[in-house]
């Protein structure tokens, strides 16, 4: 699904949330506690505009690497770095099991993808693993709005406006219904915290609401091992 959408990803993401996927990854990148020089993880990075946030925050001695488990969305990441962003290198690698050492990056985040991993407790585990004692792990993610106005709005658009419009940006719809689905069926805000503290991978988490709960951004500062 995520291979046949590639091409038009960034233009459909972009249209559908008037733009508001920009300023979120962006409010990442500045949330991440990341420095000049420090090194960082993008999962899911699809075609790498959160991990080009994250090199923005990391000025020219810092580096990036984006994952993901997509060929053909790595293909277009790739392409943006030969275009004006070195310092960011892109692999392909599964989230569940990350091929890097404990500690060896100052953060890590993803952005729209948690909902799309097999067990988000293990994806934690293994960000949170990868970050040094005192970094940071960031989770941007969809949320379902809880006020009855927003939530009725919300539900409206995302079941039958997006898919639509996103099938024609696309030219594939279903894509754009699995958005509604999985959105509906994974834990926002509260829940999702708990999720993350029932890791014990965290010595503090909080959360940021976007957008009347459209959308979170998650913040776990990782904690020694044992």
């Amino acid at each position: 699904m995520f291979a046949a959408i590639s091409r038009r990803y960034d233009l459909a993401n972009h249209l559908l949330s008037f733009s508001f996927d920009t300023r979120w990854r962006r409010l990442v990148a500045r949330l991440s506690g990341l420095g000049r020089g420090d090194r960082a993880l993008d999962c899911a990075t699809g075609t790498g505009d959160l991990a080009f946030a994250l090199k923005r925050q990391v000025g020219e001695s810092g580096e990036v690497v984006g994952v993901d488990f997509c060929p053909e969305m790595l293909d277009i990441a790739k392409a943006k770095v030969r275009g004006a962003n070195p310092g960011v290198y892109f692999r392909a690698a599964d989230l569940l099991a990350l091929p890097f050492g404990n500690g060896a990056f100052d953060a890590a985040t993803i952005g729209f993808g948690m909902r799309n991993v097999a067990d988000a407790s293990q994806a934690l585990r293994e960000m949170a693993r990868v970050v040094r004692p005192g970094g940071r792990v960031l989770v941007l993610e969809t949320g379902v709005p809880q006020t009855p106005l927003i939530h009725w709005a919300h539900t409206l658009y995302c079941r039958y406006l997006m898919p639509p419009l996103g099938g024609l940006l696309s030219g594939r719809r279903s894509a754009y219904q699995y958005l509604l689905e999985t959105t509906t069926a994974f834990p926002c805000g509260a829940a999702f915290m708990q999720l993350m503290h029932e890791t014990q991978c965290f010595a503090s988490v909080d959360a940021r609401m976007l957008l009347w709960g459209t959308a979170w951004i998650y913040r776990g500062l990782t904690r020694a091992p044992g």
